[in-house]
């Protein structure tokens, strides 16, 4: 019995050990370009498909607040919309308008906050999830709260920083938002992994961006027909858009960083958050 139960089990042992050396010793082939950018991440979705996937549900949930903060302010428009009223007779009456107004107020104040304060703690968490993943890493949930608990305020002024930077450029012409946008796409990494204050994030970002414009506004540009095929089919579609498009711009922070450091310095795993 034992004979005939030593081989098998020794061919299960090294069959599991074989799988296990596979995974740990498995490498994207780390290249800053356009087409790379976009084989690595979805290679990245397809391995860490179900921490992304996840993680791009609570996501879309934490988003539904800053829609639903969204009123109409303009002109004779109610700040709601309900059934398509005739607010002109409402608004004949002084005290029902004062009371629309303030409501409006307050819940612009309220998606102001919860755009600022709120919401990039979670992005800055979701993004350096996709990093780890893009650096064959088990992504860390943790991470989603982490800016709460850690470098919150570097967090809420790094993006408000690269924000008011991306508005004063398409303020003064289209052309300098998008390049600015297209500069400032590694901030919320940097905070996140390298643990940059505001300006210098955006420093090095903008460092680090240099001579990959045109790689990082053409991966833009793709992502918005990526989304759009996503949205074609419906719900099915636009979750793994967004995971592909989330991997292929951690994937492309990945290998620019890789480009900029030395060997020694590449592939340190984050830090786990507890």
């Amino acid at each position: 019995m034992n004979l005939s139960v030593t081989p098998v089990y020794k061919f299960v042992l090294f069959l599991t050990l074989k799988k296990i050396i596979m995974e740990t010793t498995k490498n994207y082939n780390y290249s800053s370009s356009y087409s790379s950018s976009f084989g690595n991440g979805w290679q990245v979705m397809k391995d860490k498909f179900l921490y992304l996937f996840l993680v791009t549900i609570i996501m879309s949930f934490i988003n539904v607040p800053q829609s639903i903060f969204q009123f109409k302010l303009h002109g004779n428009d109610s700040p709601f919309n309900w059934g398509g009223a005739n607010w002109e007779h409402f608004q004949s009456i002084p005290s029902v308008f004062a009371i629309f107004g303030a409501l409006a107020v307050v819940f612009g104040i309220i998606a102001l906050a919860y755009s600022f304060l709120i919401l990039p703690v979670f992005k800055y968490g979701s993004n350096m999830m996709f990093v780890q993943a893009a650096r064959n890493i088990k992504p860390d949930f943790n991470y989603l709260i982490a800016g709460f608990k850690q470098n919150y305020l570097s967090i809420v002024l790094a993006h408000l920083l690269a924000t008011a930077l991306i508005m004063m450029g398409f303020f003064v012409l289209i052309v300098p938002g998008i390049i600015i946008a297209c500069r400032l796409v590694f901030v919320s990494y940097l905070v996140m992994d390298k643990k940059l204050d505001p300006i210098a994030a955006v420093e090095e970002s903008w460092r680090m961006t240099r001579g990959h414009s045109w790689t990082i506004f053409s991966m833009g540009f793709t992502s918005i027909f990526i989304f759009i095929l996503g949205l074609m089919c419906l719900f099915v579609g636009v979750i793994p858009a967004i995971m592909w498009i989330g991997s292929s711009f951690a994937c492309l922070y990945e290998s620019v960083l890789r480009e900029r450091m030395p060997k020694e310095e590449t592939g340190i795993q984050a830090e786990t958050i507890v």
